[in-house]
């Protein structure tokens, strides 16, 4: 069994990607970019994923990340995919992704205290 400390850097991962993946764009250009949106949807769901994976003793002790919610939008995008709303998608890579990336780096330093 992996880790909490693996899952949480598969979400740091997908995150730091998805900031490349969309470097330089607007919304327009991300939602008529078939290949972007399709990269970005896939590092969405592994952060789902890794999100889901994690041991309920970490999910407890960090009530703040909204983990119901980004396991919930990964059911989603992997469940619902011809009915993705890619302007919420974007919403969430411009202002969830990069939210979530610093709670989670905070959680990572805090856990590595010697």
């Amino acid at each position: 069994m992996r880790s909490d400390e693996l899952y949480l850097s598969d979400i740091l991962e997908a995150a730091d990607s998805i900031a490349r993946f969309v470097a330089g764009m607007d919304e327009e250009r991300f939602v008529g970019d078939d290949l972007v949106r399709s990269a970005v949807l896939h590092k969405l769901t592994i952060i789902g994923e890794a999100a889901a994976r994690v041991s309920g003793e970490l999910g407890q002790l960090y009530p703040g990340i909204p983990w119901a919610d980004i396991i919930g939008f990964r059911n989603i995008a992997v469940h619902a995919y011809f009915s993705v709303d890619w302007r919420l998608v974007w919403n969430a890579v411009v202002s969830d992704a990069p939210a979530l990336k610093c709670d989670i780096e905070a959680i990572v330093k805090s856990r590595h205290v010697p």
